[in-house]
């Protein structure tokens, strides 16, 4: 099995319920990606300072955004999470950016109620505590500050609501079957 290619972007469309397939458990400072063809994990590099990702990091599989890579997802939960796990999660928002790839954007989801109900009353990111947004915000700014020829590529615009990142998430899934199809 491809978790890209034969994983369902949506568990459950209706309910906003997606899959998300983690490559780097929260509490990491490797990063991992899944090679979309081959099937396999793979070592990208080493966070190049002392930073780990304070968050499950993974992707939604059937998606292509506009870096050329899936849509990316920072997955809020308890615990770290297994590489490799497809875990049900719902929106709470995003976080435009973008860098040498070009436009990045970074979904961040939540488990539904039945894997972790700790996130339950976390509908937006705006519930989120104003400080762990600055946390969340900070990581994607600094985490390439070593990576000299990235770094000053990195631009950060801002929180979007659930309901852009949805959209951007529907329109991955149009690029994705039109690359599929091509």
């Amino acid at each position: 099995m491809n978790l890209f290619k034969d994983v369902p972007t949506w568990t459950d469309k209706e309910k906003g319920v997606l899959n998300v397939v983690i490559e780097i458990p929260k509490g990491e400072s490797n990063k991992y990606e899944y090679d979309h063809e081959g099937g396999y994990f793979a070592l990208d590099r080493t966070l190049y300072h002392q930073m780990f990702h304070p968050f499950n990091y993974g992707f939604l599989p059937q998606t292509w955004y506009d870096d050329e890579d899936p849509v990316d997802v920072c997955l809020l939960s308890t615990y770290p999470l297994a590489q490799g796990c497809v875990v049900k999660a719902r929106v709470i928002g995003a976080l435009d950016t973008s860098d040498q790839s070009g436009r990045d954007l970074k979904v961040f989801a939540v488990p539904i109620s039945k894997l972790d109900p700790r996130f339950d009353e976390v509908k937006s990111y705006s519930d989120l505590p104003t400080h762990v947004q600055s946390e969340l915000y900070l990581h994607f700014k600094e985490i390439k500050k070593l990576e000299l020829e990235k770094y000053d590529k990195v631009i950060i615009n801002g929180w979007r609501e659930v309901a852009f990142a949805i959209s951007e998430i529907k329109r991955a899934q149009a690029q994705y079957a039109d690359k599929d199809n091509s």
